[in-house]
């Protein structure tokens, strides 16, 4: 069992706008907003009777603390608990003192249905905007056949015990490790100041493939830093909702964006705005489709994003369009004349359309001018699919953040 649990550890790789108020202290805070997010995309390995620790970084700070555990591909209702958060010391250790035990329904254990997900009771607090948190989930042996939820392209080590709860651990036993999370979809905060989510949803260039593990140098990660860096747009989260592979049509890599849109984004609370990069997946999985159903067009695409748009304008969110990065070089049949064809259709339909509220045009940011099909060499993780660490950082500061001001920001 436990040779079979390592194997598919080492595996993983690829509402409304809220305007509710919470007491804290005796005092009036801001609302509750996503400050992390990590969407789940399949089934994962048993956990039984073992602990796994999970390191997330805080997009904005705050007074109390949440979060939300899936059983999305469980197979059975599952038990989780106890559940620890606290503050980060580097690697699988926490800061002596800074360890909290998370309640739901005031237990420190809960019972998630197959299929559904739970919030735990808020726990008083105080997060850092931009600072590392340690959650540690504990799997009791009450279900040994139950598969866990996953997002299977982490980009992060979690921790696990061979057995026991640690969740307390102020020094984690590292005696497993996977590149999947597990359970763990958000980590919500509300504070004195805090408004708004911004919700980064797509596939694998906003899950961060290409860029350093354990380093928070996804595009997300680097829009959050921006948001942080300016007093007027501190009180924003950012929600990573990318998951590696996955279309906007059609399941595969995960719930398509079209069945995932409202669970992943729109749902999220304080969701003000939604920036949409998602379809090359769409595109590149057309040329080696074998099924007539996956092999898609420009204006599907197109139909797709606008269903997309009309959905979170009937929730009253903003959604902004970002164009499709360059793939040329990928490999055929992945990338093809005809598919680039697609690619330079939808962005032209982006860009000139006006369907979205905004769009960013992170095509126009890392493409090679003299080979607009491709990326610039500095920005290539290699594979010519996945910009590099410094590829992301280039897409997170071609965002304009006068598309998520209250008011026009003056020059500062």
């Amino acid at each position: 069992m436990r040779h079979r649990l390592l194997k598919w550890l080492l595996a993983g790789s690829a509402c409304a706008v809220a305007s509710c108020a919470m007491a804290a202290g005796g005092r009036k805070g801001g609302a509750w907003v996503d400050a992390w997010e990590a969407s789940p995309d399949t089934a994962g390995p048993v956990l039984n009777a073992q602990t796994v620790r999970q390191v997330v970084r805080a997009s904005v700070g705050g007074s109390q603390v949440r979060v939300r555990l899936s059983n999305l591909f469980g197979n059975v209702a599952i038990t989780l608990g106890p559940v620890h958060v606290a503050l980060s010391a580097g690697g699988a250790d926490t800061v002596p003192g800074s360890d909290h035990t998370l309640l739901f329904g005031g237990k420190p254990t809960v019972t998630i249905a197959k299929g559904e997900s739970v919030l735990s009771d808020p726990a008083t607090m105080d997060v850092r905007a931009l600072q590392s948190l340690a959650v540690s989930i504990y799997a009791p042996a009450d279900a040994p056949y139950h598969a866990s939820t996953i997002h299977s392209a982490g980009f992060a080590t979690a921790y696990i015990t061979e057995s026991g709860d640690a969740g307390a651990a102020t020094r984690f036993p590292r005696e497993e490790v996977s590149g999947n999370r597990f359970f763990l979809t958000d980590v919500e905060v509300a504070g004195a100041s805090t408004r708004y989510t911004l919700v980064a949803f797509g596939d694998s260039i906003t899950d961060g493939v290409g860029s350093k593990a354990d380093a928070n140098q996804r595009w997300p990660d680097d829009l959050a830093a921006r948001l942080q860096a300016d007093p007027r747009l501190s009180s924003i989260g950012v929600a990573d909702a990318g998951i590696s592979g996955n279309r906007n049509l059609h399941d595969g890599a995960g719930p398509s964006a079209l069945s995932r849109f409202d669970r992943d984004a729109l749902d999220k609370p304080g969701v003000r705005w939604v920036v949409l990069l998602e379809g090359i997946n769409d595109i590149g999985g057309s040329g080696y489709a074998s099924n007539a159903r996956d092999r898609i067009s420009a204006q599907q695409l197109i139909d797709g994003m606008k269903t997309l748009i009309a959905r979170a304008h009937a929730r009253h969110v903003k959604i902004y369009g970002a164009t499709l990065t360059p793939y040329g070089g990928s490999g055929w049949p992945y990338h093809s004349a005809s598919g680039e064809r697609t690619r330079e259709q939808v962005n032209a339909w982006i860009r000139g359309s006006g369907a979205f509220d905004g769009v960013v045009d992170f095509d126009k940011v890392i493409r090679d001018p003299a080979a607009p099909e491709k990326m610039l060499a500095a920005y290539d993780s290699g594979d010519h699919l996945h910009p590099n660490s410094a590829g992301y950082q280039a897409m997170a500061h071609a965002v304009d953040l006068s598309l998520f001001a209250d008011k026009p920001l003056a020059a500062k």
